[in-house]
């Protein structure tokens, strides 16, 4: 907000991403909002399209906002995706949780001896949220998985794995004082400041990768720590206006929204969403790039 010097009075709603949902900031968007100094007339709402990231909410927060633009129901949107990863909760089975209920119950110390002989070793051995939110209900595969299986499917190599992560990364690197001017300094912790994404190793190298271990499938695996997303907490916020919105406000556009569309497919290959909501999206009238216009995205 202080950035762009949008007045808060103007923005008409605002629409977070967000899979990890925390528990003690439900509806984490109202949250952001009020803590932005946004009216607090102004509704708030978070969406979750699940891919495990902020990668697939965000997106659902951009073109929600642009949906209602174009329908007239809004000139100013703020919008965005946040996640924090690492504090994902811990969670017990309904066995040990029956059991802390009755402990919490017992009043008299007896009670509470009893209901503490109630518990064994295997009470204490909490499943991390994450893993569970990583692994899809209805095919019981893990995202990890899947992109094992396309691996198998589509011939892609460990070595092309790698080299696509190492090409990554150094990009990142190369980029970092571009990306640096984007970024608001956060505070970890002892207070210090948090200036620069930590995603990108400038130390990583074709042989570093190399050398570890498949995580999903040990022994004729492909994905690795090293060519895989990692867990990680993160944020982003936008603007999302109408054109004679920009022109009152006096707002730069960063870009437009000329086409977007979604697409499910088999929850087992789900990295194959985008594939299919790209061509789902050029049948609804959306840009057909040549090589030119991917070289110049690509830059």
């Amino acid at each position: 907000m202080a950035k762009t010097g949008i007045d808060p009075e103007v923005i008409d709603e605002v629409i977070f991403g967000c899979v990890c949902q925390p528990a003690d900031e439900s509806n984490v968007a109202r949250v952001i909002a009020l803590r932005s100094s946004i009216p607090e007339h102004v509704p708030a709402r978070t969406v979750h399209r699940n891919s495990a990231s902020v990668m697939a909410s965000k997106p659902e927060a951009i073109t929600e906002a642009a949906e209602k633009v174009a329908a007239g129901r809004g000139e100013v949107f703020l919008v965005g995706g946040v996640e924090s990863m690492s504090r994902t909760p811990l969670l017990f089975g309904n066995g040990a949780a029956k059991k802390f209920g009755r402990l919490a119950k017992a009043r008299s110390t007896g009670a509470r001896l009893r209901a503490l002989l109630r518990f064994r070793p295997g009470d204490f051995r909490p499943r991390p949220a994450l893993l569970k939110g990583l692994t899809d209900p209805t095919c019981g595969i893990g995202m990890g998985e899947t992109a094992e299986i396309l691996a198998r499917q589509f011939s892609i190599s460990r070595e092309r794995q790698d080299a696509f992560a190492l090409h990554s990364h150094r990009k990142a690197v190369i980029a970092r004082s571009r990306l640096e001017k984007e970024i608001v300094p956060a505070y970890g912790r002892r207070f210090r400041p948090i200036l620069r994404d930590d995603g990108p190793r400038e130390d990583t190298s074709a042989h570093a990768l190399s050398r570890l271990r498949p995580i999903f499938v040990r022994k004729r695996g492909t994905v690795t720590a090293g060519n895989a997303s990692q867990v990680t907490d993160g944020a982003v916020a936008l603007l999302v206006a109408s054109e004679e919105a920009c022109e009152v406000h006096d707002l730069e556009p960063l870009g437009r929204v000329i086409a977007h569309a979604y697409a499910g497919c088999d929850p087992r290959r789900m990295g194959l969403g985008p594939a299919h909501a790209i061509a789902k999206a050029r049948k609804l009238g959306g840009p057909r790039l040549d090589e030119a216009d991917i070289v110049e995205l690509n830059e």
